[in-house]
Formats: C-alpha cells, structure tokens, sequence
C-alpha cells in the first residue's frame, strides 16, 4: 500500500513538472492551440453548454451591461448560498453589495430548470508593447446548464436574469440631482452636459400639508404610470407623462417634486433654461437624460418669453426710451463673456415636451411649476403635454394637522378649534405655518408654537381687513359706487350754457335718508327717495341739475349719450 503511494505521489510530481515546463516554455499560440481541439473533443461527449459574461467587451474602459447585470442578479442569490463572498461599494451605490468571490459557485433554479454559475477570472496573453498600464486579469462569469434546455435558457432564462439584475441596480443605485451646463462650456475638458450631486431630500407624501383623498390621488396616479410600460407601448405612446403644479409661493411645488422623486425612486434633471442657447441644444440635454427620471423646468412663466399669448401688444414707447433701453441690453451683454442671450422659442419646449425626439428613453415624468398658471401660453400646458394639472393652494385645516403631527408630534390640542376658525377666513401658505409651528428654542413647547400660529393667523386676518377698508376707501371714501348723470331737454332749469362746474365730479352722502354734499360745508342737496327710484336735485348753482339714481350699490350708469343731452355730469354716492 505504500509502495502505491509513493508510485502515486511520484507520478503526481512528474507531472506537475512537466506542466510547468510547458507552462513556462511553450509559446502561448501552441498552448491556444491544444486548448482549443481539447474542447472541441470533449464538447462532442460533453452534455453540458457553458456561456460566458466577460466583464471588459469591445471598449476595455467600459463594463459589459450584461457582466453588471448579471453581478447585480447574483448578488442577491450569492449571498443566501455562497461559501466564500466579497463586499464593496457598487458605483453609484449607497448600500454595501455583497458578490461571489474569486471561483465560487452558487446554483439557481428557473422554472425547474438548474444552473450553476461560477465566479472566474483570466489572465491577458503577454504583449510586448509597452504599455503605462500593465495588463489585468479579466474576470468574468461562466453559467453551465444541461443542454435540452437550451431554449429555456436562452429565451427566458437570460432575459428574467439581465431584467431583475437592472432593477436590483436601480434600488441599490444613489439617486442623483442633476442641472445643465451652460452650452458654451461643453467644448472644455471634462465638462459634461449635465453636473449632479447625490440625492439627499427627505420630503415624502406622508409630510406634505395636502388634504389625504387629494394625496392618494397624486400617488395613486403616479404608481400606475410607473406600472403603465406595456399599456403605453399598447396604446402607441411615448413612455412618459406631464405634471403641471400651480399655486401661490409657498405652497410646496418643490417639495412635491421631491416627494415625487422619492416615491418612484427616480433621478430628478432641473433644467435652466436661461442656460440653454438653442432649441439644438435642448434636444441634446433630452437624450443625455435617463430613464427614471423626472425633468422640471421650474417657475417656467419666468424662465423665458415663452408665457402670455404667442406675445401680446405692448404699449409704444418714445424713441428716447427705446435708445436707452438698447444701450443698456448692449452693456449688458458685452460684460457676458462667453455667453449668450438664450434663443429657446415656444416651439422648441413644445418639441421637447412632445415631439419626436421626447420618445427618447422611456419612464420619465416632465414637470413645470409657475405662481401664475394664467400666464402660461395655453399650447404649452394643454393636455397630452401636461397631462395633470395640481393646483397647491394655501394651507387647509386638515393640511395644518400633519405640520402639527411632523412638527410639534400633536395630534389633538384645545387651540385647534381656534385655528381652524381662524383658517376658514384667512389664507396663509403652508411654509408660513410650518416657520411658525417650528421651534426657536428647547424651551418652545406645543403650546407656545402654537399661540405663535394663532397669532400670526389674527395678524394675517386684520391686514386683510385693513386692505379691504383701504380698497373700499379709494373707490369713494365708504363710496358704494358711481352713478353718471345726463342733463337732458326734459330736466327743469337747464344752464343756458355749460360751465366748469357742470363737468366737475360732485360727491353725494346718503346717510339718514338725507342726500347731501360732502364738502367743507356740508349743505343738504335733499331729500333722498327710497332705493331704487330716481330723483331730480338741483345744486346750489343756479340751473345745473342731477340725475341720480339711488341705490344699495349704486352702480355706474349706462354711458350712452342721449340725443338730446347736452352734457354729462359724474355723480359719486358714499
């Protein structure tokens, strides 16, 4: 028995050095050579088919699509059956990924069909250029299976792997915030069309001062479309949808488009148009984007002339005025070195909105904000460009009970009967609530934070009544309206001329049931009939009469000119 050891272990080491030999004297070819007709021999006896994902292909600076797919597949089966694993960042990634380590081998299982992968590596052949880089080992995954079930691998196996690998991708990624580059910069080294920071903002649905049936209705609305792939391809349009979100400032445009974000796990591109030279440039910044993504184009009836209708009318101006205004554009633009006036027209965002070059890509959302929807030109977010229009309005009661609940972790308190009675009759920005529920000190309770609303929301309600009194005021000081009087043929005592005085305003109180002119002397005009009735009042000036009609509002008169009225004569009733 000893004697068959040592043959064994002789035989062992013979060989072994014999490969070396060979290893280290053989030309590679002749060894590419041997290794090729071996496998070709035993593939003839061998039941067995072998595919290989290779990591470098073609470009050697670029990863395969298929190698990270598939890495990112196996990370998750790896870990729950793999011996022996490695652990790194993923590029882009914020979360630890674990893989399969140098040549190990894991089995999966698809549809009752089972495969084995292995995790190897190669070595380059030698060169004999000399390179700055020296050449790296390539690594690569090898997936065995039986070959009867080629078709099931390769029609549905490999597609099920390279689709779960990307989406495993996708959550693990690190989201990104990206804005545009001024055009001019492009040219320069290592200045992309895009420049990104990660992703950070913690705004979600459940933070948002927004009633809950309108909330569920934005989400609701947003799941489905990123649910709606083939409904889309079915139905013969682009992947992708408008989001049009309206409202004064304050109201949470931005922090919707956060929320948005972070619900359907996408990029978020801010496109500045002020930044963009051309409608070329444009289309170039659309296909740079990704899928997953939401593009916003925020406050867009300030970003460019693209608002109003397709550019109204405007006033004339003195030819003094114009050459200013020249002069000034021209100083303006000669300090812009490098730079120029954007060249964006109205027709150039409605292609990129929903023309040709939009179907690039697929899964993303466009979003425009603005503080004044009446501004925007009506082409621009008709429906089929923006497909829903969200309107955030001041803040409601029950928008005020989640800041409460985020803010101060209140649910119920005595002074909400008093805030919500005060916010029934006063508007107030849901960022103007959230400053005042916030705490300016560790000593600022519930309670304190929220007197401060309540006051806030009893200052709010009286510069509101202020505003109306002061309104009110410069229509006619408690003036109710304005009535225009005609002196007609038929009016007793007609002036046998006009005078200054007739086309003077006079000012008329009703108070008591006595109409009398307010002046530094008030004088009784008469005796005032009840409303509506008309009544005839001679002036204090010989001959000049007035033609008031007498009512709760006192409303203007129709100005039509009478054949036979000589003059007219504006009457204001306080």
């Amino acid at each position: 028995m000893s004697e068959m050891w040592a043959t064994m272990g002789s035989t062992i080491a013979s060989f072994m050095f014999v490969w070396a030999i060979i290893r280290q004297y053989c030309p590679y070819e002749l060894r590419r050579f041997f290794e090729k007709h071996t496998h070709q021999l035993t593939g003839s006896f061998y039941p067995y088919i072998r595919i290989s994902f290779h990591e470098f292909t073609g470009d050697r600076l670029k990863c395969s699509e298929a190698y990270a797919a598939v890495e990112a597949y196996l990370s998750t089966n790896s870990s729950k059956s793999a011996k022996r694993l490695k652990a790194e960042m993923g590029k882009d990634s914020s979360n630890l990924v674990l893989s399969m380590d140098e040549y190990e081998r894991v089995t999966d299982e698809f549809r009752g069909v089972k495969v084995w992968w292995v995790s190897s590596k190669v070595a380059s052949p030698p060169t004999r250029s000399m390179s700055y880089y020296p050449e790296q080992e390539k690594r690569l995954y090898k997936l065995t299976f039986h070959r009867k079930y080629r078709q099931t691998i390769t029609e549905s196996y490999l597609e099920h792997v390279v689709r779960e690998g990307k989406e495993i991708r996708v959550r693990n990624r690190q989201r990104k915030l990206y804005t545009n580059s001024p055009g001019y910069k492009w040219p320069s080294y290592k200045q992309t069309m895009w420049s990104h920071i990660v992703f950070e903002h913690p705004a979600t649905f459940e933070t948002m001062a927004m009633e809950p049936e309108k909330k569920q209705e934005i989400i609701e609305d947003l799941l489905t479309f990123s649910k709606s792939k083939d409904f889309y391809k079915k139905i013969g349009k682009a992947w992708k949808r408008g989001y049009l979100l309206y409202g004064p400032p304050g109201t949470g445009k931005s922090t919707m488009i956060a929320a948005m974000a972070n619900l359907l796990n996408y990029d978020v591109y801010d496109l500045e148009l002020t930044a963009v030279k051309e409608n070329t440039e444009l289309r170039k910044l659309l296909i740079e984007t990704t899928s997953k993504s939401i593009i916003v184009i925020e406050d867009i009836d300030c970003s460019l002339d693209l608002t109003g209708q397709r550019k109204k009318k405007e006033e004339k101006s003195s030819d003094d005025e114009i050459e200013r205004l020249n002069k000034e554009i021209a100083k303006r633009e000669g300090k812009e070195e490098g730079a120029s006036s954007s060249k964006v027209t109205l027709s150039g965002l409605l292609n990129f909105i929903d023309g040709l070059w939009s179907a690039c890509g697929g899964e993303r959302l466009i979003v425009f904000t603005t503080n004044y929807v009446e501004k925007l030109d009506p082409a621009l977010i008709r429906r089929g460009r923006m497909d829903k229009h969200i309107e955030l309005s001041y803040c409601s009661f029950e928008g005020f009970k989640v800041l409460a609940k985020n803010y101060l972790d209140v649910e119920m308190h005595p002074m909400f009967d008093t805030i919500q009675r005060l916010m029934e009759k006063t508007k107030i920005t849901p960022a103007d609530v959230a400053e005042n529920l916030m705490p300016k000190s560790p000593r600022d309770d519930a309670e304190k934070c929220l007197s401060s609303l309540i006051q806030a929301l009893e200052e709010a309600n009286e510069e509101v009544e202020k505003k109306n009194d002061e309104d009110l005021g410069e229509n006619d000081p408690t003036i109710e309206g304005s009535v225009l009087s005609q002196v007609t043929d038929d009016s007793p005592a007609l002036p046998s001329k006009k005078d200054e005085k007739a086309h003077s305003p006079i000012l008329l109180s009703l108070s008591d049931g006595v109409l009398r002119e307010v002046s530094d002397e008030e004088t009784t005009i008469g005796e005032a009939l009840p409303a509506p009735a008309w009544a005839w009042m001679v002036t204090e000036t010989p001959g000049h009469v007035l033609d008031v009609k007498v009512t709760d509002n006192s409303p203007a008169l129709s100005s039509e000119k009478d054949e036979k009225a000589q003059y007219y004569h504006v009457v204001t009733i306080r």
